[in-house]
């Protein structure tokens, strides 16, 4: 199983904008853009809403045909572990294996020592590509890379053979994430750690490393662009070489989890994986569950209530849902509105504020986090938010499918 050089990774937590999503994918390959669809949910997410992987499986299945998807598509164990990578076992093609919590934890030293032997042959200046800066390694550096990250490559093939003994080789994509960690890895660090994951016989097609700057839930990157930027482009340049120096599969390319809606970086994406003619996994996750409660604002006072509803269980239990997304939020409570201003609010308003739209003054990035992480009220409210989710479809659907198509394909694919 190969996956395609653009692929897209469209989260749905509650599982009814499928049809919304492939419709941005189908606008996009008008445009002469071909992305495939990979439709993605969490362990975390399946037990907050209380549901299966199957689920997944099912309504990529049902819209794929009812749509008539002539492509291929794939459905996401995303960010499993060997504790609950069965879950997903049967109704997954793409694994995302998450080993972050393993890195910097002691690696064997027999494992050190094989690692030293294979590549303490790249001591000296290297170049990632012919117009790039030179980067000078050293044997200390080798091994101290060695000691931080094989711990949880080693993890990695665990997982991935356990995956293989049932799927089958070839039989599905495997992406490797080290990007819920608290420091960025190098481009020498990818470097090596591709080094190690060929040593391991993974075939990984697409890698998660962390990246330079803050990659919050549902708003922009915060950070220097210029340097993300170049950061990328090195990771970029790193990805060719490994290829060729440690015969990894072809089409490897990054994998970015942007936590979605990193527009301020999208644009040097775009340029540069035109430069290198690369490919690019982008995992937009919660933001068509975002889009959902701005449909659902806009639609009529019954779709406002269940809005301002999820608003103002998430203000009231805002330490609960935030415990589990410290690391990638940064809400300021004194930026919330208050319950009651959001009671007296339009639907416009409440879209307003929560639509991610910098030209708009209303709109509270705040407001907008806090939002993401509390899809687990929406979830408690059962029937009365599927059935809205039903009721009011048009409205919703038109807000999904523009902004995975305006704002996320088109300011990266095109």
């Amino acid at each position: 199983m190969v996956l395609e050089k653009y692929s897209i990774g469209i989260g749905d937590r509650f599982w009814h904008q499928g049809k919304a999503q492939l419709r941005a994918l189908i606008m996009a390959k008008e445009k002469g853009i071909d992305i495939v669809p990979v439709w993605n949910k969490s362990y975390r997410e399946h037990s907050t809403v209380k549901t299966q992987p199957g689920s997944v499986r099912l309504e990529a299945d049902e819209v794929v045909k009812s749509i008539g998807w002539g492509n291929s598509y794939y459905v996401d164990a995303d960010h499993i572990g060997m504790k609950n990578v069965d879950f997903f076992i049967k109704s997954s093609d793409f694994f995302t294996i998450d080993v972050a919590d393993f890195i910097n934890l002691p690696a064997n030293e027999n494992h050190i020592k094989n690692y030293m032997n294979r590549f303490g042959k790249y001591e000296g200046e290297i170049k990632f590509s012919e117009s790039g800066k030179p980067f000078y390694i050293t044997q200390s550096l080798i091994k101290d890379i060695g000691s931080r990250f094989l711990n949880a490559i080693n993890e990695a093939g665990r997982i991935y053979r356990h995956i293989e003994s049932i799927k089958g080789r070839d039989n599905f994509v495997t992406e490797i994430s080290m990007d819920e960690t608290k420091t960025p890895q190098t481009p020498i660090e990818l470097f090596f750690i591709l080094g190690a994951i060929s040593a391991e016989e993974i075939p990984v097609q697409t890698i998660a490393p962390k990246f330079t700057g803050r990659f919050n839930k549902g708003v922009d990157y915060v950070g220097e662009i210029s340097k993300f930027a170049e950061e990328f482009e090195d990771d970029v340049a790193v990805i060719d070489l490994a290829i060729k120096e440690f015969n990894l599969p072809k089409n490897l390319k990054l994998s970015i989890h942007s936590g979605s809606d990193k527009f301020s970086i999208y644009k040097p994406i775009n340029r540069i994986i035109k430069r290198y003619n690369a490919g690019l996994h982008l995992k937009t996750a919660g933001t068509t569950w975002l889009e959902e409660v701005i449909g659902l604002a806009l639609a009529c006072e019954e779709g406002l209530d269940i809005a301002k509803h999820i608003y103002k269980m998430a203000f009231e239990r805002f330490d609960e849902l935030c415990q589990p997304y410290l690391a990638v939020i940064d809400i300021s409570m004194d930026q919330l509105p208050s319950v009651k201003t959001v009671d007296e609010w339009s639907g416009k308003e409440f879209a307003d504020a929560l639509r991610h739209d910098i030209s708009c003054n209303s709109y509270n990035p705040n407001f907008r986090q806090l939002l993401h992480i509390a899809y687990k009220i929406a979830a408690e409210m059962g029937d009365t938010y599927y059935k809205a989710l039903v009721k009011f479809e048009d409205i919703i659907a038109e807000n999904v499918t523009e902004n995975i198509y305006k704002r996320h394909i088109m300011a990266i694919f095109s």
